[in-house]
C-alpha cells in the first residue's frame, strides 16, 4: 500500500475507535469504555484530580461520573479531527456532556483530546484530556460559552 493509503486506512481506524468509545458513552457502559484505553492511559479530566494514572484509577473515575449524571448520558463531539501517522493519531474536538441532575437536563461544552497509539492492530487511547476554559480574574469556569 502507498503512503496516502495507509494515511487513509489509518484515519477510517481511529475514527471507528473514537465511535466505540462515544458509543459506550453515550450507553453509560464503563466496560465498553474502558475497553477503548491501554492499560497505562494517563488522563487529565475536568473534574477532581489533576490526573489519573492508569486504567484502574481512570476507569473507577469513569464510574463516579456516571453516576453523577442521571438519565441518558449526553455525548455530542463537534467536528472531531483526527491527525495520524502510522502508529500514532491524536484526535480533538469540543463535545457537549452532561446529563440529567434533580429533574434538568444539563451540559457544557469541553475540550476534548485523545491520544491513540496502534498495538497488535489495534488503536487504544493512551492520553485523554478533557478540560473547560476559565475566567483567570474570578477562577470560575465558563461552562456557558457556546461554540
Amino acid at each position: 500500500m502507498n503512503s496516502e493509503t495507509l494515511k487513509a486506512t489509518a484515519e477510517r481506524e481511529v475514527q471507528e475507535a473514537f465511535s466505540q468509545w462515544l458509543q459506550g458513552a453515550r450507553a453509560k457502559d464503563a466496560d465498553a469504555i474502558l475497553a477503548c484505553y491501554a492499560n497505562e492511559v494517563i488522563a487529565y479530566d475536568a473534574i477532581l484530580q489533576l490526573q489519573f494514572k492508569g486504567l484502574n484509577a481512570y476507569g473507577q473515575h469513569w464510574r463516579n461520573c456516571l453516576e453523577m449524571c442521571g438519565g441518558d448520558g449526553i455525548f455530542e463531539p463537534q467536528e472531531p479531527t483526527i491527525l495520524v501517522d502510522r502508529e500514532l493519531a491524536v484526535l480533538h474536538c469540543l463535545v457537549r456532556c452532561g446529563g440529567e441532575q434533580d429533574g434538568e437536563i444539563k451540559t457544557s461544552w469541553m475540550r476534548g483530546t485523545q491520544c491513540y497509539v496502534k498495538r497488535d492492530g489495534r488503536w487504544k487511547i493512551v492520553h485523554e484530556h478533557f478540560s473547560a476554559p476559565f475566567d483567570i480574574e474570578s477562577g470560575k469556569a465558563l461552562f456557558e460559552l457556546q461554540p
